[in-house]
């Protein structure tokens, strides 16, 4: 029997989590001191019932602030916020038989000024690491969560319109724009990969790592370190499992967590489910 969407958007966080090594990533072998591998099962968990709402049809911007509430219910603060915010739009489009690029788009395209508070309502759950936005934009800078709702009604601003703004510094929101191009690339990677999951998912996630530097790393450790890591990724290809471990522990001991690759590989997980990856 299948699985409905709200659930194989849950099983894909989990599995994600469950793949190890990914270097820099809580997974079940390493975590960081202030969080854990238990706070991000909590984290999944807790998400379920914005993902079930996705599914059965509520705005996509108050289902995402539902799984983001309950995703805040553990003493970890953000586990998955950008993946939630990339599981959203996919568990509408899967509910409504449009898992594709163009369908995902579509729910992108579709959404609302409503849509975007929900999201700027999120912030008020859990802290996200954002950069600082550009003076003119101030007034819509989203660790202000539901008190820039204003401003944003103001400037009549949908969902999709924040995420066009900002991604070209933000990997998960341009997935958004891009039609979830890197989502479904590695979500057909897992499918056509032999060899059991736990050895799929951390090399669809280098894989990624290796084509493209990860936005979370580049905010916090500016762009030359997100570089030198994605070279390092490609460099690691195929190598001897061993030294991807060993890397994976060099990059939790020095705080570099590449989690919008993270983002992208749960998403991708979501993806394949839909599309029969058998667990």
């Amino acid at each position: 029997m299948s699985r409905p969407p709200g659930a194989n958007a849950e099983l894909a966080l989990l599995l994600e989590l469950s793949g190890t090594p990914k270097p820099g990533n809580v997974d079940r072998q390493r975590e960081y001191a202030d969080l854990t591998f238990e706070q991000f099962l909590a984290g999944a968990v807790g998400a379920r019932a914005g993902l079930d709402d996705a599914a059965d049809g509520a705005a996509v911007g108050d289902a995402f602030e539902t799984a983001v509430a309950g995703m805040a219910r553990q003493d970890g603060g953000n586990t998955q916020f950008g993946a939630l915010l990339l599981l959203t739009p996919l568990v509408r489009a899967a509910a409504t038989d449009r898992l594709t690029p163009d369908g995902a788009a579509a729910v992108v395209d579709e959404t609302t000024v409503d849509d975007a508070a929900g999201f700027y309502r999120a912030f008020d759950h859990v802290d996200v690491f954002v950069d600082e936005p550009p003076d003119s934009m101030d007034d819509l800078d989203v660790r202000r969560g539901s008190d820039a709702v204003p401003a944003l009604r103001e400037r009549g601003l949908t969902l999709a319109d924040v995420m066009a703004a900002s991604a070209p510094a933000d990997g998960v929101a341009a997935e958004w724009t891009a039609g979830f191009e890197r989502t479904f690339a590695a979500a057909a990677s897992l499918l056509d990969a032999d060899g059991p999951l736990s050895e799929r998912v951390p090399t669809v996630f280098l894989d990624l790592l290796a084509a493209e530097p990860d936005s979370l790393i580049a905010k916090r450790h500016g762009e030359s370190v997100a570089a030198e890591v994605t070279e390092r990724a490609a460099e690691l290809q195929g190598a001897d499992p061993e030294a991807v471990t060993e890397w994976a522990d060099e990059l939790v001991a020095d705080g570099i967590n590449p989690g919008t690759t993270a983002d992208v590989t749960a998403a991708a997980l979501f993806v394949a489910l839909e599309r029969g990856l058998a667990v």
